[in-house]
């Protein structure tokens, strides 16, 4: 239409309804996708994060940090290494407890007189199928999207590792693995001590400890004082 302006084959005032009508277009379909995006939030709050970022002024990359020596660290690997030390100087190292002390069922022993814990092949299909797809890929590479459209496929042998996880007591290398997000919580951004990690782990290996956690609770309800224990506990 500005074209045809120029070239003087419209007047100038049907260019400008013809602007002020696309405008007006423009806006409603943006109010139309915020809408959506709004009412889809519980779904997929990576969309919307992801719409507020794009629209965010000013983006920098990773500040420089000072490492121990005092001195400002600006290279990308350094800077990880930085964050490392400290994740790793205020990590609480693995504990173990006394098997006087602990609930039935938390130690090797008492865990074999109680039998060992069955996972069902279908209980590991249902968790497959809740899985969130809009979750970011973890260090296995495996998304969840392909998780969750194959869980018929995998709910059979995953049951199995689970199973053999669970009987001695190991856990596979790959669970272990982690992408770590450091995140900023108040005071200099220079100081790796105001940020705190945020891991994302194997999603098979999250799926395990849901099968753990509910293991535990079901031994904590009979242990004196388990329901007067705060819910972190």
């Amino acid at each position: 239409m500005y074209q045809l302006w120029k070239g003087g084959q419209v007047s100038q005032e049907v260019f400008k309804r013809a602007a002020k009508t696309c405008r007006k277009k423009i806006r409603e379909a943006k109010s139309q996708f915020e809408l959506r995006m709004a009412t889809s939030v519980k779904d997929n709050k990576k969309c919307i994060y992801k719409y507020i970022n794009a629209k965010r002024k000013g983006k920098t990359n990773f500040c420089s940090l000072l490492d121990k020596g005092g001195n400002l660290i600006s290279a990308d690997e350094e800077k990880a290494e930085v964050l490392n030390a400290y994740f790793a100087s205020v990590f609480s190292e693995e504990t173990t407890c006394l098997q006087d002390n602990c609930p039935p069922g938390l130690v090797d022993g008492v865990r074999e007189q109680n039998g060992p814990l069955i996972i069902q092949e279908e209980a590991v299909r249902e968790l497959l199928t809740c899985l969130d797809i809009h979750k970011s890929m973890r260090p296995d590479r495996i998304h969840p999207r392909v998780m969750r459209e194959l869980a018929d496929e995998l709910a059979k042998p995953l049951s199995i590792i689970y199973h053999q996880s669970w009987l001695t007591g190991e856990v596979p290398d790959d669970w272990k693995l982690a992408n770590v997000t450091p995140i900023h919580k108040k005071g200099a951004k220079e100081d790796p001590g105001n940020y705190r990690p945020v891991s994302l782990t194997s999603v098979p290996g999250k799926i395990m400890e849901q099968f753990i956690s509910s293991a535990i609770t079901q031994n904590l309800q009979g242990w004196p004082g388990y329901q007067t224990q705060p819910a972190w506990v």
